[in-house]
């Protein structure tokens, strides 16, 4: 199966401030973890996944206790989505063009920015943008998001924080705001999968999101379809 990203194009990026996250604000176990994905490729680590998030500190952290134990149910369900159960850490059979037309071009060849990561970051626009975000250089070296652990989990984390792709919010605030787990399908994957683009596959996405808000042991909510 092939997974990927897609997106529109990219809001600006600003600097990423990193203060520690607190334990209780981290919201889940390495237990919890482990429930989640038992077969998981060993690239991705529970510490690297802890690294990253203190790069984001508004992300599942919140004043509402069962909105935070939402929203990191709702990313980690569509990470497990994208990749397999955190068994893939490169899209499956990549080819093709993963280049538009922008200044930066595609300097590592067009087939070069398929999907990798968490939620198979895709495309060179958003390895230029993620890059700009996180301070490295991945328009030039796309083959950091599979072989740095941490790294991987930023880009993921960036993507979900910051960028619509081709909704109309980021997934971070498709959480926050109320909108449900449904909106945050829409921000990865749009009409690929919303509006019946693909019910199989967004039934898939809740399932995992069920199961996980149940590791969790908080409520679902309302609106899980797109």
């Amino acid at each position: 199966m092939k997974f990927r990203v897609a997106g529109l194009l990219l809001a600006a990026v600003c600097s990423v401030v990193a203060p520690p996250a607190s334990a209780d604000a981290f919201m889940i176990t390495q237990g919890q973890y482990d429930r989640m994905f038992p077969n998981r490729n060993d690239f991705y680590t529970f510490a690297g996944l802890r690294q990253a998030a203190n790069s984001f500190p508004a992300f599942a952290n919140g004043d509402d206790r069962t909105v935070r134990r939402q929203e990191f149910a709702a990313f980690l369900a569509n990470v497990s989505h994208e990749t397999g159960g955190l068994r893939f850490v490169v899209e499956q059979n990549p080819g093709g063009d993963y280049c538009e037309p922008r200044p930066f071009g595609c300097p590592e060849g067009p087939a070069a920015y398929h999907g990798r990561g968490p939620l198979q970051l895709s495309w060179n626009y958003n390895y230029q943008a993620a890059g700009d975000a996180l301070g490295a250089d991945l328009l030039h070296r796309p083959n950091l998001l599979q072989t740095n652990a941490t790294l991987s989990w930023r880009a993921a984390l960036w993507y979900w924080m910051t960028q619509n792709g081709p909704g109309s919010m980021t997934p971070h605030q498709a959480m926050v705001r109320g909108r449900g787990f449904g909106e945050t399908i829409r921000s990865i994957n749009g009409a690929l999968e919303c509006n019946g683009g693909n019910p199989a596959q967004v039934a898939s996405r809740v399932r995992v999101y069920r199961e996980f808000t149940g590791i969790l042991d908080v409520r679902p909510g309302d609106q899980l379809s797109c």
